[in-house]
């Protein structure tokens, strides 16, 4: 019987540079259908690759030893040697620019080591990060982040929205980024929200996480009764979200994440280079601010896009969102 073949993962990075890895971790899986895939990265958003059945198990880089792998004259213990040495292939994302991790992971034993840069100088990431693989002859056969969501968690996505007592169709709502520079400003999102609920008959909620504090006090000001789902897990995020109609957010993690579930997606974007870092997917639409400014993005332009996307999405078969009464 041929061994079972095990692969080693080694990814940091932010909610939407993990996102962008997806199709690299789907193309190892379908090519591996039955190999051991083991991820080292930040468990609160690798969790997702895990709950996809993208990998077998995940670790978290904080408490796995790699500091060491930093080192320029590590002392690996044995437990970590045979560790290391029970893999066939390690692919490292770790910024690694004068090769120290490599190197230092070559000397604990490792069999082979591929590198992929986690800082992308051209090209889309997906492309980017997707390179490493090529010497495995792994081509990617869906340029864009995919992520099946378990039917339970489904449900318990519907679930919340019930309990919100959000009625179908639902707009998801993300005012938030890593950087302030990145936000649209909060009235225009809540000017959406209610254009969109006259216009096209949409419930909102909005998605404030942990980098999202500082904009939940003027939200609240702007839209007391508003909905707003907090500082959950990524998982539930992604749930509640596979249970929307649409999404409207910033150049975030959260995006990504909304156009990896398979949500239709308009994407806002100011400062940040779209052709590198824009989500990918059919039902998505990027809108990108003149001068990278999104002061100047106005809100009527957002619901056209809106709109496109609905009519893309009845075309394919599903109905239409039903206005509301003014």
């Amino acid at each position: 019987m041929t061994r079972q073949a095990r692969f080693l993962v080694l990814r940091g990075g932010a909610i939407g540079d993990f996102i962008l890895t997806l199709p690299a971790l789907r193309a190892l899986r379908t090519r591996w259908p039955d190999a051991w895939i083991e991820l080292i990265g930040y468990p609160y958003v690798a969790n997702l690759a895990l709950a996809a059945g993208l990998v077998d198990r995940v670790d978290s880089l904080d408490r796995a030893g790699i500091a060491r792998f930093f080192s320029a004259a590590p002392d690996f213990p044995p437990d970590q040697v045979t560790y290391i040495r029970s893999f066939d292939i390690i692919l490292s994302y770790l910024h690694d620019p004068t090769g120290m991790v490599r190197e230092n992971l070559l000397l604990a034993g490792a069999r082979q080591v591929l590198y992929g840069s986690p800082i992308v100088e051209s090209g889309h990431a997906i492309e980017h990060l997707m390179k490493p693989l090529e010497s495995l002859a792994i081509y990617a056969d869906n340029d864009r982040p995919v992520l099946d969501i378990p039917v339970e968690q489904r449900e318990n996505g519907r679930r919340w929205l019930s309990e919100q007592r959000l009625a179908e169709p639902v707009l998801a709502l993300h005012p938030g980024s890593g950087s302030p520079k990145k936000n649209w400003p909060i009235d225009r999102f809540v000017e959406l929200a209610r254009g969109a609920g006259r216009r096209f008959g949409f419930s909102s909620f909005y998605l404030l996480g942990e980098a999202d504090r500082e904009i939940a006090a003027p939200l609240e000001r702007a839209a007391p009764d508003a909905v707003v789902l907090r500082e959950t897990s990524l998982t539930q995020v992604a749930a509640v979200l596979s249970a929307c109609r649409m999404y409207v957010g910033n150049d975030s993690g959260i995006t990504h994440l909304a156009a990896a579930v398979g949500l239709p997606v308009v994407a806002l974007f100011g400062p940040s280079d779209e052709a590198c870092w824009g989500p990918r997917g059919p039902p998505v639409r990027v809108l990108k601010a003149e001068g990278g400014d999104l002061n100047a993005l106005r809100v009527e332009t957002v619901l056209s896009a809106i709109a496109e996307l609905l009519a893309a999405d009845c075309s394919s078969g599903a109905p239409p969102p039903e206005k509301r009464d003014s």
